[in-house]
């Protein structure tokens, strides 16, 4: 909404202005009759164009909120089963459950460039472990295709949800363009319909040079990029619909009826 806002800023910086003219000068909106009228009128349009825009963007959002949490929570699972998938191959996620503790230590390893660098190289020159990332990756791209496929459409109907999406297009992005490129140049079976498709990808007509260096590249930028989607989309799932709003739904187990202590005589 920063472009009604941005509006609406001008139009009370203007009426300011105004009225610090008018006291400098009392006389000066009486001598520029035009002037006054015309301000007057940009005044009202731009003042009524933010507040009406701004309820009814905050009524669109408040229609479907819970809707844009749950796709959200979507976004974040898939960024978060990529970046702590491709630490897991790489052995530098810590092990267990995935609590809070162990996603925050694994985001702290995900962050350290030059050892995800070094871990990477070490994966791409094992040929099994090379093999286990390209499938990662492919399923990485299946699942992505399919949640974009799904919800994309329906969170760019809001305006406040676009700059978000468009962040996890762009990791999906790079997914597609990584997965395009392993399917091309190290086919895993002899199925010509994925080599076709896989030749037709725009990235192998980008990437003639394409080696071990810039498939680590792609795949830090790729780790680092899932985490801090994980981390930024969360924050907005929560303040859309907080906890406490869930919480607040769940029927109180101290309001509730009590059965009777005997069933009474209705004979």
């Amino acid at each position: 909404m920063w472009q009604t806002r941005f509006i609406g800023a001008v139009a009370a910086l203007a009426l300011l202005a105004a009225v610090v003219l008018d006291q400098l000068d009392e006389r000066f909106w009486e001598r520029h009759a035009l002037l006054t009228d015309l301000l007057a009128s940009l005044l009202v349009v731009g003042l009524s164009v933010a507040v009406v825009n701004e309820a009814l963007e905050r009524r669109q959002r408040r229609r479907w909120s819970v809707l844009a949490q749950y796709v959200l929570f979507q976004l974040v699972r898939r960024a978060r089963v990529t970046w702590t998938g491709l630490m897991e191959l790489l052995e530098l996620m810590p092990t267990g459950s995935e609590t809070e503790e162990t996603l925050d230590a694994g985001a702290q390893a995900v962050r350290d460039t030059p050892r995800v660098a070094g871990a990477l190289h070490e994966l791409l020159a094992d040929p099994d472990r090379r093999l286990l990332l390209h499938s990662l990756i492919e399923r990485l791209m299946s699942s992505s295709d399919d949640l974009l496929g799904r919800w994309a459409s329906v969170m760019l109907n809001s305006s406040a949800y676009a700059e978000i999406i468009d962040r996890h297009v762009e990791l999906y992005a790079r997914i597609a363009w990584v997965g395009s490129l392993l399917n091309y140049r190290e086919p895993t079976d002899d199925d010509p319909r994925r080599r076709r498709l896989s030749r037709s990808s725009p990235a192998i007509q980008f990437q003639d040079d394409f080696d071990d260096d810039k498939l680590t590249d792609f795949l830090v930028a790729i780790a680092q990029l899932a985490e801090t989607l994980d981390r930024t989309t969360m924050q907005l799932a929560l303040r859309i619909v907080p906890l406490e709003w869930w919480t607040e739904r769940l029927p109180s187990t101290a309001e509730s009826p009590q059965p009777p202590a005997h069933t009474p005589d209705v004979g």
